[in-house]
């Protein structure tokens, strides 16, 4: 995989420096993860809060060394999520934003929907959620219960419950996947605001990535009205699991470049920190190091992938996903290990890494999920 080019490493340079909010920021949204909500004149925040919004609906971000980056490919995201996962992954998935729901309205929405989208949130920083996930059946669509019924005035009205969703707790908008009837060409997205009648989200409680608010959804006959229906200029075969198995493509590889970012932060922490090392020690943080490097090289390989639109694109991400996850893990626990027994008490931003990075092996799919994409990739041909 070649390096980044000018424009991209301008970009993580930019980045790395706005990250610093971030850290200085990360124990106290750990603590209290309604902090964010003073934090929208950070220029990062600013950011994240219109990433993805594509140039023609309005969105026109700071320039970074005279070019404009509007978060729409997977390798801007990847750079930025690497930088500021960082700095402190807590305050990057704690952002108001566009980002899951955002690139499935850029997937499934009509002009007038983008529009709509896209408008609110430029007007002011705005939460998003993507609901997918259920109590008991995860992200399996072929079980999924939540409904969408017909109301009769060309509307719809969603009842059921979603788990493990970012966010929904305190976002205004969002996206949620239900069933309009049975079968494979059943599964369907709506937008929905979430200051409507019948709509609940509570925060569950989390020990690690506590910025993310991840909640449980309550959906009791909530109204939805026909223009916020997606993908109805479309054929029912790239309404609903098309439409999320590509919005996870797509975003894959920023998901595996935030575990890159925490294992750079596990690793930089202990070079700043520890005191001399010994050998097997040294040999230890120097091997951690590489994969560091070699990770990344993947992620970037999957992200170019994506972007270009080819077969390996999803596959890649999955691997890429599947190695950072576990980069993530042994980087923040071998730091721990190199600072001895009362690391966690001693270091709070160090055991604060490695809860963090444990939530890696849930988000977006498990280890497990990520295997039998890469398999199916083989399989298929679609990796050679």
């Amino acid at each position: 995989m070649p390096e980044l080019d000018g424009p991209l490493t301008a970009l993580r340079g930019q980045f790395r420096e706005w990250g610093r909010d971030f850290r200085a920021r990360a124990l106290e949204l750990d603590r209290d993860p309604a902090a964010v909500r003073g934090w929208f004149d950070l220029p990062a925040v600013r950011y994240l809060a219109t990433m993805g919004i594509p140039a023609e609906y309005g969105n026109d971000p700071e320039p970074i060394a005279g070019h404009r980056f509007h978060g729409t490919r997977a390798v801007e995201r990847a750079v930025i999520m690497e930088e500021l996962s960082c700095a402190d992954a807590g305050v990057l998935v704690a952002s108001p934003g566009p980002l899951l729901a955002g690139v499935l309205v850029g997937l499934l929405a009509d002009k007038q929907q983008k529009e709509w989208f896209y408008g609110r949130m430029l007007a002011e920083p705005l939460w998003t959620f993507f609901a997918l996930t259920e109590p008991d059946n995860g992200s399996d669509a072929s079980a999924m219960r939540t409904a969408l019924r017909p109301a009769g005035d060309g509307g719809a009205l969603l009842t059921g419950a979603k788990r493990f969703v970012g966010n929904a707790a305190r976002a205004q908008l969002g996206v949620v996947f239900a069933r309009n009837r049975p079968g494979p060409l059943g599964v369907v997205a709506v937008l929905t605001e979430t200051a409507v009648p019948g709509y609940r989200a509570e925060v569950l409680p989390t020990i690690g990535l506590r910025g993310a608010c991840i909640s449980a959804v309550e959906l009791d006959g909530v109204e939805i009205p026909e223009e916020r229906l997606l993908g109805r200029h479309l054929p029912p075969s790239r309404r609903g699991t098309w439409a999320f198995i590509q919005t996870f493509n797509r975003l894959r590889p920023g998901v595996a470049a935030i575990g890159v970012g925490m294992a750079r932060a596990a690793l930089e922490y202990v070079r700043a920190h520890r005191g001399p090392l010994r050998t097997g020690e040294h040999d230890r943080l120097e091997q951690l190091e590489r994969r560091v490097d070699a990770t990344r090289r993947l992620v970037h390989r999957a992200a170019a992938a994506v972007d270009a639109g080819g077969p390996d694109g999803g596959p890649l991400a999955s691997a890429a996903k599947l190695r950072a996850s576990a980069l993530a893990e042994d980087a923040t626990l071998a730091a721990c290990g190199l600072f001895g027994p009362g690391a966690r008490l001693d270091h709070p931003l160090l055991d604060k890494l490695a809860r963090d990075a444990r939530s890696l092996e849930f988000i977006e799919g498990t280890s497990a999920m990520q295997r039998l994409n890469v398999y199916q990739g083989f399989a298929s041909g679609k990796l050679t």
